[in-house]
Order: C-alpha cells, then sequence, then structure tokens
C-alpha cells in the first residue's frame, strides 16, 4: 500500500526571533498510506489547521519535508504547488464557503472545468457525487435554499469532484446541530470509503474521531496516536 501524505519533521514558528515568537510544530512526522482516513484531535490553539495548511500546501514550513504522492514539494514554486493542490487535493472546512450565486450542481462542476474537465462531463459527475449524497433533487438548488447540513454535503461533493488522492477536512461538521454532524458525517465517510480516498480530518468530536481508521492528537507541536 502506497503512501499519499508523507511528513517529516515539519517546524513551524510565527513571529521568529520576536519576543512573541511562537513555536506551533516542533518536528511533526506523519505518514497516511492510501485508502486510509486519518483523524486529527488537538486542543484550541495547538496548531491542527496550520498542519492541515502545511499538509494542503497553502502554507510552507520552516523546515522539513512534504511528500504528496511520492513527490517531495518541500520546495517546490507556487505554480507547481497550485497545481498539485489542483489535482490531488480536496479541501473541506467548517464553513461550506459555496459560491452564493450559483446552484448547487455549478458549485461542483466549476471546479472541473477550472481543471480542463468538458462541461458535459462535469455535470455528469457532479450530479453523481450530488446523488450520492442524497441530493439530487437540490441540484438546481443555490446555497440559501439549502439546510446547513445540504450545504455542507455540497462542499463534500465540491472537495471530491476533480477525484483528489487526499482529502483535507478542518472541524467538517463542527458548525451543525449533533444530529445533523452525525448524518453529514456518515455522508462524508461513505463518499470517502467509496472511492479509496485517503482522508485527513480534523475534529474536536471524539464520537466521530472513533469512527475513522486511526486518530493523532497533536499537542506540544508533536504528533502522537491518541
Amino acid at each position: 500500500m502506497s503512501d499519499v501524505l508523507t511528513l517529516e519533521m515539519i517546524e513551524k514558528c510565527y513571529n521568529r526571533g520576536k519576543p512573541n515568537e511562537i513555536a506551533v510544530l516542533k518536528g511533526a512526522n506523519l505518514t497516511i498510506p492510501r485508502g486510509e482516513v486519518v483523524a486529527l484531535v488537538a486542543p484550541s490553539g495547538a496548531g491542527k489547521s496550520t498542519l492541515l495548511h502545511i499538509a494542503g500546501l497553502l502554507d510552507t514550513p520552516d523546515s522539513g519535508r512534504v511528500v504528496l504522492g511520492g513527490q517531495d514539494l518541500s520546495g517546490a514554486s507556487d505554480r507547481r504547488r497550485t497545481a498539485a493542490r489542483r489535482a490531488d487535493l480536496g479541501f473541506v472546512y467548517q464553513f461550506h464557503h459555496l459560491l452564493p450565486e450559483f446552484t448547487a450542481l455549478e458549485n461542483i462542476t466549476l471546479p472541473q472545468l477550472a481543471n480542463g474537465t468538458p462541461r458535459k462531463a462535469a455535470e455528469v459527475r457532479a450530479k453523481h457525487l450530488l446523488e450520492r449524497v442524497g441530493l439530487a433533487a437540490r441540484a438546481d438548488h443555490r446555497p440559501s435554499a439549502l439546510s446547513g447540513g445540504e450545504q455542507q454535503r455540497v462542499a463534500f461533493c465540491r472537495a471530491l469532484a476533480n477525484g483528489p488522492k487526499l482529502l483535507l477536512a478542518d472541524e467538517p461538521t463542527g458548525n451543525l446541530d449533533p444530529a445533523t454532524s452525525d448524518t453529514v458525517f456518515g455522508a462524508l465517510m461513505e463518499l470517502v470509503r467509496d472511492t479509496g480516498l485517503s482522508a485527513l480530518i480534523a475534529t474536536h468530536n471524539m464520537e466521530l474521531a472513533a469512527r475513522m481508521d486511526r486518530i493523532l492528537r497533536l499537542d506540544g507541536g508533536r504528533l502522537e496516536d491518541a
């Protein structure tokens, strides 16, 4: 089983050399094999969002290696990092960040068009993903006409639209009530399992974390098994 993501000795410090210097990551190591779903738990302010941003090539570490799909992207150019994000990564956040002027179908189609997929094929995939999360009948609705749980399910579909190797999610159900959170997380896990996707999902909800393959805790700038 090949590894999708490897982080080696990741260091990240903010305000380096200043009196208010904050060392967030202190030699963090992580390996995620293909098809594994990993829960990331951490106290508030421990650096989980920073870790996700580095893993997702949205931020750069002060030192250490970021290897995605066998490619060392630690010192890659912005253009190469952008191309890798578009091709290999899917992102889900606590808030859905859907484009309000577009329908659910269009929100899932647009990333595919940006990646060079022909419109007809992009719309077919978007409809298939919406069907998988039980929203086929809501395809033509704009975000304002969808419930919070429905909006987040559309966001999941958008994240998977381009067939990424790795899904990164930061508290993806943190803005939902417990019952809706459980339903929406179940839809996410079904999508991930069916596609054989790897995922790193940050959550404060230990019940949700227990449904994943492995739980890692970030504390003191390092990762350890929980």
